[in-house]
């Protein structure tokens, strides 16, 4: 008993952070309910306003753009494809669209939005997949830092409103594909040690095992085990049964694409006729889902077929994105703020945003009902849309520094305090600033080789 005191009063250098964010995630819990429970209200479903889903994402382009940052620099060691800044911004923009989806019930962007999900879902695999293979690091502080990242703020967010965890689908979502990819890196990693093949027959193998396994659990009656725990994940699962598993392939074939980068305008000499192929080629990917898969109007029609097709748009975005240096190299930091906050705007946009477990609008100001004038349901939303972002950015901020503080402690009892280090010692070093942990967030990818650190990727 005296040890452990002794390790948490003089050792843990992150305990007084790790209070203060328990002090910050309760205010946000607190708000959270009231806004879930706000007394004024109207249903949501009299609030389909497709012009205004528009007019919203329009405004959103116009902050992008006013935003926008050149790094010139970020490609002192080769151009960067889908650089950290530039993969915060594609998650910004999607959350967005995915909320304003939500509060305008815009029926029409249905399909879309199940590409956008899936999108996240693919960068979990991606990103992690990268992270996993560069730095070998299966510890059991990575598996439970980036388990707290994900589920412990919607997991407590579900207990305090007593809402089920199902209405975050995301979350199990997420967590499955992190675990899903990390299995798939360490089988690579021990076929390399046990068989002495080289790096790239391990990750073959361990890819190829991964899908076998998908194909084995999710085009079977097994993937049935699933509604033991509801219908909706079984959907959910189901929905986005391959996303992770292309992350992953994508991750491992992106030395080919970044190769190919280099070559093409990545050194003096510019190949503009391949970069006006690859535009043409990211056009007609998106082009192709759309006429043959993303019209359909029938989501009963669309969602099974979704699975097998959702990376069609995906390619061709990232290829339209990426088709210049110049474009590489740029970002809209609005966009990219908006990204580091998803996984927190995903979950409070059910309560704060809008209400009662997502199917009422709060109504705030006084005659912003569903009768109301639109200028004064505007201003409405934009009064709780403040707010949504501020919880949001305050609820990341708690979250991360509690990752990074219980990760430290699981570090010192698992392996003692440093050597040299009196018990009677007073530590003075302070936690790093938030700036320095790397944006610690449920999905991981790098910009190099050197620089290898765990990131966000949210879902919705």
């Amino acid at each position: 008993m005296n040890n452990a005191v002794n390790l948490l009063s003089n050792h843990w250098k992150g305990r007084k952070d790790f209070l203060l964010a328990q002090g910050q995630i309760a205010v946000v819990l607190v708000v959270a309910y009231v806004g879930n429970n706000w007394p004024h209200s109207y249903p949501r479903n009299e609030n389909a306003k497709p012009y205004m889903f528009w007019a919203m994402n329009a405004l959103l382009l116009i902050a992008g753009i006013a935003t926008l940052k050149h790094d010139g620099n970020s490609s002192s060691r080769g151009v960067q494809l889908l650089s950290r800044p530039q993969t915060e911004e594609w998650k910004g923009w999607m959350q967005w669209a995915f909320i304003m989806y939500h509060y305008y019930r815009y029926y029409g962007a249905y399909n879309a939005i199940r590409v956008f999900v899936s999108a996240y879902v693919w960068m979990t695999g991606f990103g992690n997949f990268q992270y996993f293979d560069k730095k070998s690091d299966f510890s059991l502080e990575r598996a439970i830092s980036m388990w707290l990242r994900i589920n412990y703020f919607p997991i407590l967010l579900s207990l305090f409103l007593t809402v089920p965890l199902e209405l975050y689908y995301v979350v199990p979502l997420h967590t499955a594909a992190f675990f899903i990819t990390m299995a798939t890196c360490a089988l690579a990693q021990a076929v390399e040690s046990r068989k002495k093949w080289s790096r790239t027959h391990s990750n073959i193998f361990a890819i190829a095992v991964c899908f076998l396994v998908h194909v084995l659990f999710y085009e079977t009656k097994a993937s049935h085990f699933l509604k033991l725990f509801s219908d909706e994940y079984y959907f959910r699962f189901t929905s986005d049964r391959y996303s992770a598993w292309v992350g992953i392939l994508s991750g491992f074939s992106w030395g080919h694409f970044k190769s190919y980068i280099q070559w093409c305008y990545g050194g003096e000499q510019v190949r503009a006729g391949a970069m006006w192929m690859q535009r043409a080629g990211g056009v007609g990917l998106i082009a192709l889902w759309w006429i043959l898969f993303g019209h359909i109007q029938d989501k009963f029609t669309y969602n099974p077929i979704h699975p097998y097709v959702f990376w069609i748009p995906v390619a061709g975005w990232l290829m339209l994105r990426n088709s210049s240096r110049y474009l590489c190299e740029l970002h809209s930091e609005a966009l990219e703020f908006f990204g580091r906050i998803t996984l927190e705007t995903y979950v409070l946009q059910f309560h704060v945003f809008m209400c009662r477990n997502v199917q009422f609008i709060p109504i705030v100001i006084p005659g912003a009902g569903a009768d109301g004038s639109l200028v004064v349901q505007t201003l409405n939303m934009l009064l709780c849309g403040v707010v949504f972002v501020t919880l949001a950015y305050y609820a990341r901020h708690a979250t991360v520094l509690t990752q990074t503080t219980v990760t430290e402690l699981m570090d010192l009892v698992r392996h003692g305090p440093p050597a040299g280090h009196s018990d009677g010692e007073e530590d003075i070093e302070v936690m790093a600033p938030l700036k320095d942990i790397k944006n610690s967030e449920h999905t991981n990818r790098d910009d190099d080789t050197e620089n290898v650190e765990p990131i966000k990727i949210m879902a919705v």
